[in-house]
């Protein structure tokens, strides 16, 4: 990774209450409207947790605004985001980076001394599309995240706030 050539298309923020913070999110910074999914074991083929196959599940809404700001919610079992809430409460976690090459990303954090502390892959329609967090914090005060945008995404399961033109019909 080269400094010069970083940039931080990704801002993540852990969150105790997702539906909550949507609220408060969109009041102080707008960015919607936003998209909300549920990841975990049913639906990311490879999770990974600290070195070993994990089992985690969290709810992540993704802004319309660039950078994209994510907000997390963990669910279940253990994660960097539990973690991090438990440590530091509800705040920035993380600093993203849109990568096409994620295994050559691995390498180049290794080279850097940072190692993959989570990671998820596989919840693009197609079987692509991939997380890495690296242990950065130590140095940087967040954690980065590789990310791999997946060519195609599956369909959120909610949008808030519903499009005017949803809201209209109901």
């Amino acid at each position: 990774m080269n400094p010069a050539g970083f940039r931080a298309d990704q801002i993540g923020i852990v969150v105790h209450d997702l539906d909550r913070a949507l609220a408060r999110y969109e009041r102080a910074l707008g960015g919607g409207p936003w998209r909300i999914w549920t990841y975990g074991p049913r639906n990311v083929p490879r999770l990974t947790y600290r070195g070993a196959d994990a089992a985690f599940e969290m709810r992540v809404a993704l802004s319309s605004s660039v950078p994209q700001i994510e907000l997390i919610e963990a669910i279940s079992g253990p994660s960097i985001y539990t973690e991090w809430l438990d440590r530091h409460g509800e705040g920035l976690h993380h600093l993203g980076m849109f990568e096409e090459d994620v295994d050559g990303g691995i390498a180049r954090m290794a080279a850097q001394g940072f190692d993959l502390m989570q990671s998820g892959r596989g919840y693009g329609r197609d079987g692509d599309g991939g997380f890495l967090y690296f242990d950065t914090a130590a140095e940087l005060g967040v954690i980065l995240e590789l990310i791999e945008v997946p060519a195609r995404r599956r369909t959120p399961e909610a949008i808030w706030p519903l499009p005017e033109s949803v809201q209209a019909r109901a």
